[in-house]
């Protein structure tokens, strides 16, 4: 059985990324883990942070703590700390490519991405809505967002649009693939035979029987008998605002919000600094940290780096269970 190997990309190079790499390297890990980044970089990000850094290849069979992995990519301007640089936006998508290149090839067994920002991606000319979206691109597939925390798995049916959008696209064709993918991801990566999803309804109290939004009559709740009678194991729509509370939570294995801000504070809340976002429904595993760029922290020493460790960690969990499948 060939050793794993992991892709990571440290994101936004004036962000935070590029100093949890460098503090990376100064620990042992589950799996060895290749950079895909500018070494100048972090060679000068180790250096403002100091810490130790030794570059090694790639493909280098060993590495000791204070080395690091790396396929190099260059920066097209030189970084600062906390300061955006539209010039940047292309290098940041070509360690994306690359990174999802090598994983569809075989070259590397998953892919880690650290925090983008959305915002000089799209000063710079690329329409860029986040990693989930545009990794869905590449490889031509139906992304499924989901954030995992100690005892709380949320997945979205919608992901990063406006909240004028999303009724809208609460569609009876949408539903019924994400929750096919989560059931199916769930089983494939988390070892759940039977999993058993919590659905929340759109509208305050789930529609309150129609009188605050029709969608759960219309649309949800028709959906979710028709892949019930698939054996697809769902509880709901219930009302998100009492969902997320022990008595429900304690007979879940994960939870489906229908809108980004509907279930994700609750996640963060609850284990932000910790909390892994997975990408369901690629023919790739993806894993990422849980926060942005921190511009503010970034060459300051002070980021945390728990949610990467924690990406990390849930990728080669993921990657052995689906050996075990």
């Amino acid at each position: 059985m060939k050793a794993l190997r992991i892709a990571l990309t440290p994101g936004e190079p004036a962000g935070v990324g590029p100093d949890l790499c460098v503090m990376l390297a100064q620990e042992p890990l589950a799996a060895p883990v290749v950079v895909i980044a500018d070494p100048g970089l972090l060679e000068r990000r180790a250096k403002r942070l100091g810490l130790p850094l030794t570059l090694i290849p790639h493909d280098a069979p060993e590495a000791e703590a204070g080395c690091l992995r790396v396929l190099p990519v260059p920066l097209a301007a030189a970084e600062q700390c906390g300061r955006l640089n539209p010039a940047n936006a292309e290098y940041v998508l070509d360690t994306l490519r690359l990174a999802t290149e090598g994983c569809l090839n075989g070259n590397f067994d998953a892919l880690v991405t650290g925090p983008v920002h959305k915002g000089v991606i799209n000063d710079a000319g690329h329409t860029f809505t986040g990693h989930t979206e545009f990794l869905a691109e590449l490889t031509q597939a139906h992304p499924v967002m989901m954030l995992v925390t100690k005892g709380l798995r949320v997945a979205l049916v919608t992901t990063h649009l406006p909240l004028s959008e999303v009724s809208r696209q609460i569609t009876s064709q949408r539903l019924e693939r994400v929750i096919s993918i989560l059931h199916s991801d769930l089983r494939r990566y988390f070892g759940l035979t039977d999993p058993r999803i919590l659905v929340c309804g759109l509208n305050p109290h789930a529609g309150e029987g129609g009188h605050l939004g029709r969608e759960e009559i219309e649309i949800i709740e028709p959906t979710l008998d028709r892949l019930r009678q698939r054996g697809i194991n769902l509880t709901g729509p219930l009302p998100a605002d009492t969902l997320f509370t022990a008595n429900y939570l304690q007979q879940a294995d994960a939870v489906l919000a229908m809108y980004h801000d509907q279930g994700l504070p609750v996640l963060k809340h609850l284990g932000f600094g910790r909390a892994v976002n997975i990408t369901l429904g690629l023919p790739i595993i993806r894993t990422s940290v849980d926060h942005g760029t921190a511009l503010d922290l970034a060459g300051s020493g002070q980021a945390g780096i728990g949610s990467l460790h924690a990406a990390i960690s849930m990728t080669t969990e993921m990657l052995k269970a689906k050996r075990r499948v």
